[in-house]
């Protein structure tokens, strides 16, 4: 692997497939038609910025043999409220959106978008997320514009079944999808990092990394700046995953990462870190003191130790001890 300059930056270009089944009802008599749908978003966070604002516009369910479900944020009785987090270039508010900072829903914390609204059930080819004017990125106190292009997130091949609820958390992993394209002002995000997922089948991961092995490492120890990450957690699919295998988000090993986050002193005794919304199954944890600085780089990152994991579907967390005694 080789050592990148790491850039932060971000905006959204984005087509992410997958099929997702709703959740039907025990009863085959119960065939109403309709389903009651519930949508958020979520982040795995960055250090590179301050603040990840995205003005979120309207939610649509399109391609179910009939006219699109849309949910305009502010205006339908079933979406969050408007908010005033998201400015136009003559500095007035602009309308019908919702400023989230991505950074403030991290882990198993998410934002609903729309709230448990009545749709009619069947397959939906996308699920498409309209992004307004005004989002953009801190760094250093300074606001950089985050771009989307068509001003759009579309998500591909949404079923949704019948008598149902169906409740959705769209992930950021910011690790993996934010970027500073060259020659370009502003952040992007890439559709890699990005993840749909139903929350009747995730679950969520705590843990802690012990600080012998951090020293024993020359890792950072007991920051004063307690924003200031003093290590990295990688996350792979499967059991006993051997740390040889392991690829960091731009690597070229065999088995990628499904997920990554920071390690962050506590200012006290402890070292943690969390990932949210993860689909059940068994998983890998991988801890490294290497900054993954550029998510397009094959970055050379060394793996201390991994333990195997089991995320359940429950909203009660996993929890893992990287180098416990």
């Amino acid at each position: 692997m080789m050592n990148t300059l790491i850039k932060n930056k971000f905006v959204v270009a984005m087509a992410l497939s997958g099929v997702l089944v709703g959740c039907g009802s025990d009863s085959d008599d119960n065939n109403s038609g309709t389903a009651n749908f519930t949508f958020g978003v979520s982040d795995a966070p960055v250090t590179v910025a301050e603040e990840v604002m995205v003005c979120f516009n309207t939610v649509e369910l399109v391609g179910n043999g009939a006219d699109p479900v849309t949910f305009t944020i502010g205006e339908d009785g079933n979406t969050v409220a408007a908010n005033d987090a998201c400015l136009d270039e003559e500095g007035e508010v602009v309308a019908n959106t919702r400023g989230i900072n991505l950074l403030e829903v991290t882990g198993s914390d998410s934002e609903n978008l729309v709230n448990n609204a009545e749709i009619p059930a069947g397959n939906y080819g996308q699920l498409r997320l309209e992004i307004g004017t005004g989002s953009y990125v801190m760094v250093d106190g300074e606001k950089l514009p985050l771009r989307v292009p068509s001003n759009e997130l579309k998500l591909i091949g949404v079923t949704i079944a019948a008598a149902g609820e169906v409740n959705y958390t769209l992930e950021f992993d910011l690790r993996k999808a934010l970027v500073d394209p060259v020659g370009q002002d502003g952040y992007l995000l890439k559709p890699t990092g990005l993840r749909l997922v139903d929350n009747s089948e995730i679950g969520h991961l705590e843990g802690t990394v012990a600080e012998s092995l951090l020293l024993n490492n020359e890792c950072p120890v007991a920051p004063d700046d307690i924003s200031a990450p003093v290590a990295s957690v990688y996350l792979y699919q499967g059991a006993d995953v051997a740390l040889e295998d392991m690829a960091d988000n731009g690597g070229s090993e065999e088995v990628e990462p499904y997920a990554s986050t920071n390690v962050f002193f506590d200012g006290a005794a402890n070292y943690n870190f969390e990932i949210g919304f993860i689909t059940a199954g068994d998983y890998t944890a991988a801890v490294t003191c290497d900054d993954d600085a550029d998510p397009e780089a094959d970055d050379d990152v060394s793996f201390l130790e991994a333990e195997t994991v089991t995320i359940e579907a429950t909203q009660q967390p996993a929890t893992v001890e990287l180098g416990a005694e």
